[in-house]
Formats: structure tokens, sequence, C-alpha cells
């Protein structure tokens, strides 16, 4: 139907989207006190990018990416997450030959053919940082805090933030034995998906929902379990670093991540009250993606957070902001004169910056009054015969419901 937008999307309307310019504000401001720059990149990409980059046996290239083909037969893919786009951007403008590490960061839609639930979209948001060139632990924990500065700064102080180690691959091949040899004897008795996971990436059966591979997998080795000592010694240091900024966090050993790039650290926060699925955003080390992606051997970083989950977030909390999305004046003209004065004077009032609007359907004075109440302004400006007469204006507080009179041409400056 040409009046039902399709499933999965969502309208962001008048009154809601100055939330989302208000989250988007924190982030600007939070990311350019860090160091990092905003990259743009474009909302599709060639469907390889994200088959190498996501990786191949994910769930989110075999059964979540909207791809189609263009006019000239290639592969079109709209992009499902951020970091492969910002890795293939990273690697096509020779980022890599500028000063490094590059600290980037980026807002915008991103796309997946997922059941729609609370705070989860087929068209979705997300608000990512990534960084190329740094291998040290503080990188890792400097990522961490910038995420749960951020939530601090939105007022969301409750939040947990949950952290693992998933290694290097020399460790993924370890674990990946010893999670084979554990569930073989109990093979038929996962669920489908963990079935096809048990010989392509053994690691994601712990990151099963089903009640029953949950329950199988309690005893499971751990990519904590099976680490080497250089990547144990990363992790350490990782933690030692959080502990000396104050941040509280919980060692989560079944932590895995969906995407097959992630190496040593991974990391989730969760807002366990708005809903099923509690993750308002995660990220991790990714050191073999850009090599993976045809580059050469560069560490990197990052994380993505999901703008609608925020939201829920701080509306379950009370959280959201109070914004004067509308005019903060409005002017009332009362005949054809005064009509014509203040469609002066309104371009007057933008001009100086004071957001400013006017009837524009031949209201009488009485329904004029009525609709700037119901747009919320703060004043009105009334200009009627005897204003014109005496080169004033009548200035209302429509809060206090008091009024005066003020001279013409002193209104902005009144005003301001």
């Amino acid at each position: 139907m040409l009046t039902t937008r399709p499933r999965g999307t969502a309208d962001i309307l008048p009154g809601q989207v100055e939330n989302w310019h208000y989250i988007e504000n924190v982030a600007a401001r939070v990311c350019r006190e860090y160091g990092y720059r905003e990259i743009r990149t474009p909302i599709f990409e060639h469907t390889e990018l994200f088959v190498r980059g996501v990786g191949e046996n994910t769930d989110i290239v075999e059964k979540e990416m909207y791809t189609f083909q263009d006019r000239g037969e290639r592969s079109i893919t709209l992009r499902p997450e951020g970091t492969a786009s910002v890795v293939r951007a990273y690697l096509e403008n020779k980022l890599y030959a500028g000063p490094q590490p590059v600290k980037a960061y980026y807002i915008g839609p991103m796309f997946r053919y997922d059941r729609p639930q609370a705070g989860r979209y087929r068209q979705f948001h997300q608000f990512g940082i990534e960084v190329f060139g740094a291998q040290q632990p503080a990188v890792d924990a400097e990522v961490m805090a910038l995420a749960m500065d951020f939530y601090g700064r939105l007022g969301l102080n409750d939040l947990e933030l949950h952290i693992n180690s998933l290694g290097c691959p020399e460790c993924r091949n370890v674990v990946r034995e010893k999670l084979q040899q554990f569930f073989q004897p109990v093979l038929g008795e996962l669920c489908a998906n963990c079935q096809n996971r048990y010989a392509r990436n053994p690691l994601r059966i712990l990151d099963c929902k089903s009640n029953r591979c949950t329950e199988l997998a309690r005893e499971a080795p751990t990519t904590t379990d099976c680490l080497c000592l250089e990547c144990r010694a990363h992790f350490d240091q990782v933690q030692q670093y959080m502990q000396d900024l104050g941040i509280p966090y919980v060692l989560d050993k079944r932590l895995v991540r969906g995407l097959d790039y992630y190496t040593h650290t991974a990391f989730e926060i969760m807002a366990p009250d708005i809903g099923a699925q509690s993750s308002v955003g995660g990220g991790g080390r990714y050191n073999g993606l850009i090599e993976a992606c045809g580059g050469p051997p560069t560490p990197g970083i990052g994380f993505a957070l999901g703008l609608e989950r925020i939201l829920l977030a701080l509306e379950s909390r009370g959280k959201l902001p109070d914004i004067q999305a509308g005019p903060v004046v409005f002017l009332v003209a009362v005949g054809d004169r005064a009509v014509r004065e203040s469609f002066s004077l309104l371009a007057r009032l933008r001009a100086a910056g004071i957001a400013a609007d006017m009837d524009y359907q031949g209201r009488s004075l009485k329904a004029q009054m009525k609709y700037a109440g119901k747009l919320g302004v703060r004043y009105t400006v009334i200009i009627g015969e005897d204003e014109l007469q005496k080169g004033s204006v009548v200035l209302r507080d429509m809060t206090a419901g008091s009024q005066r009179d003020i001279p013409a041409d002193q209104i902005i400056s009144a005003l301001k």
C-alpha cells in the first residue's frame, strides 16, 4: 500500500527527530574531544566487501543482507554495518599514508533483513568509531572509555560493560578444536543453526539464544581459557587500564561477537530493562580485517552503538530532554496592513537568529492565539490597527500570562 511504510522501518517525525539531533550532537562532541573525526561512506557497497569483511559464515551475510544487481549487473548491498565501509575508505583513499593512528567516527543508517522487535528495525541507525594503526592495549581501553563517557553524558550511568578476549587466530584455532570436541557427543541436541555452526564457526554456539543450546554450552571451553601468553598479557593490560580509569566492567567469558573479524578484546554494553535484546552496542579489536580486505597488516578496533536502542534506554529512564522543537515566537496579525508588517518583521526576526512563525490561514485573533498555544511558543507578538498607529507591538509571555507594549523598533532587542 502506498500509505504504509515497509515492515521494519520507522518514520522519525517532527517532535521526535529533535531527540535524534540531541544524541548525534553529544556523539559528535565527545568524539571531537577524544580526537576522532567524522567520515561518511556510501549507503551501498559492492557485495564482496561485506562477504570478505563481515564473514561469509555470519548470519548477516547468509540471511540478513539487502543485496541486488544494478543495471551493470554488479552485485550491490545496502551496508549492514559500518566497519567494512570505513576500512574500504581507509584503503581506497590511502589514509594509511598519513599520520597514524587514524581515528574516525560515523553516524548513519544500516540495513538488515531481520525480525523487527523493540528498538530493532530493518533500517536502523548506528554511531560508531574506528581506530586504525594502533596495537597498544591503551587504545582498547580508550575505545571502551569513549563509549561509556558518551552514555554517561546522556545520563545513562547504570549500563553494564561486558568484556572478553577472543584471542588471536592461533587462539581461535585452539578453542575451535576444543569446542568441536566438547559438542560432538551432543551435536544432535543442538538447534539447527548451531549444528551448521559446529563445522564452520563453533564459537558462535556460545552466543545462541536457544535455551537448550545455552544449557548444553554451560560447561563448554571459552576463548579466555585458550589464550596464548601474548594475548593474555594484552588482555590483562586492557583490564588494568580500565581499572586505572575507574570504569567498572563484567568479565564475561562467554561473550562472543556476531562478526567473524573480531580478535583480542571484545565488549558489549547492556541495558537489561529495554527488552529481550538488552544490548545497546558493542565492539572490539579486528587486527586481521584490513588485510582481509586487501590492505597491509594493520591493527584496528572500534564499536557500533544502536541509536534506536539508546532512545529506548533514555525513554525508559525518563532521560529524554525537553527540547523546544518549534518556533519561540509567533506573530499574531489582525488586518491586512498588520499581516504585511508582520511578514516583514518575521524576516527580520529570523535574520536575527530568533525562531519565529506566523499565521498563514487567515485565522481570527482568538484562533491565532489558540494555535500559538498549541505550538508551545514562549512569546506571541500581537500587531493590530491600534499598534500600527502607535508604532508599537504587544509582547505576550505565554508561560507567565503577562503582556506589555513595546516600540516596534525595539522588539528584536527585547526578545533577545
